[in-house]
């Protein structure tokens, strides 16, 4: 029961995770994956396979823009950046995820009577 929590937690966080790393500048996938991975202090890490699905997924859905950048001596890279509707989406899913954390933060103080 309680991997399956953590799983469904991690799926339904996942996209607000990617859409706040990007509220600040363009990022390639890389770059969001690591520092989702390091702010979280390893907790939450994406494998590769599941990680740039996600990415295609808040694109078609028009959340983020990607765009190829190539520069000299690198490969070229994928850069995404978030759209109006992503930030509204993000603003949104912040309210929720504060509800509920406040939700299960007094739940969790409660005693049963």
């Amino acid at each position: 029961m309680a991997d399956t929590l953590d799983v469904a937690l991690r799926k339904g966080s996942a996209g607000t995770l990617i859409l706040s790393m990007l509220e600040g500048r363009d990022r390639h996938g890389y770059e969001i994956a690591r520092m989702i991975e390091t702010q979280s202090k390893g907790v939450v890490k994406f494998h590769v396979a599941s990680f740039y699905p996600l990415l295609y997924q808040l694109e078609r859905k028009g959340l983020i823009k990607g765009r190829w950048v190539e520069k000299a001596g690198q490969r070229r890279r994928r850069y995404y950046k978030l759209t109006a509707a992503g930030r509204t989406t993000l603003a949104q899913q912040r309210s929720r995820w504060e509800q509920f954390i406040g939700a299960m933060s007094m739940m969790a103080r409660l005693r049963a009577v």
